[in-house]
């Protein structure tokens, strides 16, 4: 055994860079978070105008940076983020004030491999997230939520039973480890007494839990495969859990205010070329959808604006 996980390791460190390979060495392990900055949720938080909410998908997530980008050339800036997996660090990254170039940059920069450079995973198990966490803490300047510059929450999956909770206070890294802890992948996170997985789980694109918090406008974004396009010769599991995500959209859709679902292919990549294209087409998706999305913004002004009228000035 011991040699056959020396060869293996041999071979994973040929193919990734030494600073990677010195990782893997070290072994992953949990970060400790202390108690007071546990990930957690505060209720007492001023409603939200404009929420957007960034929706689970792996690799497809790389599709949330060309949303990014055309709002911000746009000069579009929500009131809040929330994120579920790959969206709750996508997420977390755009909270902390990194502009959407900046995030295309990492976003190509990043060598996913890193995030299972351990041991367990040579040994067949998943991995911890642990570099999940560490690598999203470091982007994000170590800030706890509520210090980042634009209100954030990450979307998670409690196991005790199966709904969907949400982190809005509390270590950012943390926050997003179990949002993203997809199951068969990642283990599940524990955070104080209770475990969470994936969020994408309970609710792939959380519009709902936007609405709960009390936003006035919600734009959501949906970068799972079109059912309609799905090729032939899928496996089956893999058009159940298809069906279940859309299933699940579907049932949150009507209460967003515009849903983008831009169609970037079935399959899902690593490779700069894959990257690239799937930025690309959200892009073009949301360019061509700017008119909606301005005036949702608009609505949003609307409202806060009669908000702040004192009671009884219209009827004078």
């Amino acid at each position: 055994m011991a040699r056959r996980g020396a060869r293996a390791l041999r071979a994973v460190t040929r193919s990734v860079p030494a600073l990677l390979a010195a990782a893997l060495l070290a072994t992953a392990c949990n970060v400790d978070v202390p108690a007071e900055r546990l990930p957690r949720f505060d209720g007492s938080v001023p409603p939200p105008n404009v929420v957007l909410v960034l929706g689970s998908g792996g690799p497809r997530g790389f599709a949330h940076v060309g949303v990014l980008k055309v709002l911000e050339e746009a000069g579009l800036r929500p009131d809040m983020v929330i994120g579920c997996s790959v969206g709750a660090m996508v997420g977390a990254l755009y909270a902390s004030g990194r502009s959407a170039t900046e995030i295309e940059r990492m976003a190509m920069d990043l060598d996913m491999r890193a995030f299972f450079l351990e041991w367990a995973v040579l040994r067949g198990r998943p991995a911890s997230g642990a570099a999940v966490q560490r690598y999203v803490s470091e982007a994000v300047g170590e800030k706890p939520i509520e210090a980042l510059p634009m209100a954030f929450a990450a979307a998670a999956t409690r196991v005790s039973d199966g709904r969907l909770a949400l982190f809005n206070r509390g270590d950012t890294g943390l926050a997003v480890r179990a949002s993203s802890a997809s199951p068969g992948q990642f283990e599940a996170v524990r955070v104080g007494e209770e475990l969470y997985v994936d969020g994408d789980e309970a609710s792939p694109v959380p519009i709902l839990a936007a609405r709960a918090l009390g936003a006035k406008v919600v734009i959501a974004v949906d970068v799972s495969a079109h059912e309609s396009t799905t090729p032939p010769g899928v496996p089956e599991e893999w058009k159940v859990k298809d069906r279940r995500r859309a299933k699940q959209v579907a049932k949150e859709a009507p209460a967003a205010d515009l849903l983008l679902h831009p169609d970037i292919g079935y399959y899902a990549g690593h490779s700069e070329s894959y990257r690239r294209g799937v930025i690309d087409i959200a892009e073009r998706f949301t360019r061509e959808r700017l008119p909606q999305i301005r005036a949702a913004f608009e609505r949003a002004r609307s409202q806060k604006q009669v908000a702040r009228i004192p009671a009884g000035v219209a009827s004078r």
